[in-house]
């Protein structure tokens, strides 16, 4: 084993393997995509959601070399399909969510509810 800076290299590994998905950011299913690109349905904990509207996209890249693009981020407001409706016909349970696409994996994440759900 090698030290880095009085550390063992695969100590060093595991770091900037964490630091790609902070933790807490669940995994999720993109069942259906806008264009090929906007989320417009998704699956997280059990639970089918359709996306309303999607309020914000953005990009986050890691500076390396060649500074591609790491994750495609969108704040969407959605609600969930649930079996039962209100009164009033509204959908039981919405919110809105911070989701990424991680496009080295090509995998999708929640990172935060913002509100609701």
């Amino acid at each position: 084993m090698s030290l880095i800076n009085g550390r063992h290299s695969w100590m060093v590994g595991r770091r900037r393997q964490m630091a790609r998905r902070p933790r807490g950011h669940e995994k999720i299913n993109m069942d259906e995509k806008r264009f090929g690109y906007f989320p417009d349905r998704f699956t997280w904990r059990g639970r089918r959601y359709d996306v309303q509207a999607v309020e914000r996209s953005w990009t986050v890249s890691h500076r390396r070399l060649g500074s591609s693009v790491d994750r495609l981020c969108f704040r969407v407001r959605g609600a969930a399909v649930d079996e039962w409706v209100h009164e009033a016909g509204r959908v039981a349970s919405e919110g809105t969510f911070d989701v990424y696409q991680d496009l080295r994996t090509n995998t999708w994440h929640m990172e935060r509810v913002v509100s609701g759900a």
